[in-house]
């Protein structure tokens, strides 16, 4: 029987297409670039910015700096437990989200699974 793959084992790492930076606060900006045609009439016509910054609240900030390639999701999890305690709770619930929310805005890839693909 095959086993289940589990979110607490996957490496994730930033993409690369996706820079990022700290602001005045300390907390992490990821930057996004509006491409396309709708995204390029916008710019033109409405002026709407080609980049925008997308802020990250503490805890936030705390996991995208943990995020590395070389760490799991458990591993960041217990980093963000000592740094934020019970305001943290429930831990792996909210963790998981998280990462996975930053995954499907693809600011974050999986090392792990990158490398079973290859």
């Amino acid at each position: 029987m095959a086993q289940k793959e589990n979110l607490l084992d996957y490496v994730p790492r930033h993409n690369k297409l996706y820079p990022w930076h700290f602001n005045k606060e300390g907390h992490v900006e990821v930057q996004i670039e509006h491409v396309g045609p709708f995204h390029k009439i916008a710019q033109v016509f409405f002026k709407r910015p080609r980049y925008s910054d997308i802020e990250l609240e503490d805890m936030g900030s705390f996991i995208w700096q943990q995020i590395d390639g070389q760490k799991t999701v458990f591993e960041i999890g217990k980093l963000l437990h000592e740094e934020f305690g019970d305001r943290a709770e429930p831990l792996y619930d909210r963790l998981g989200a998280y990462i996975q929310s930053l995954h499907e805005q693809k600011f974050i890839v999986y090392e792990n699974k990158l490398q079973k693909e290859i």
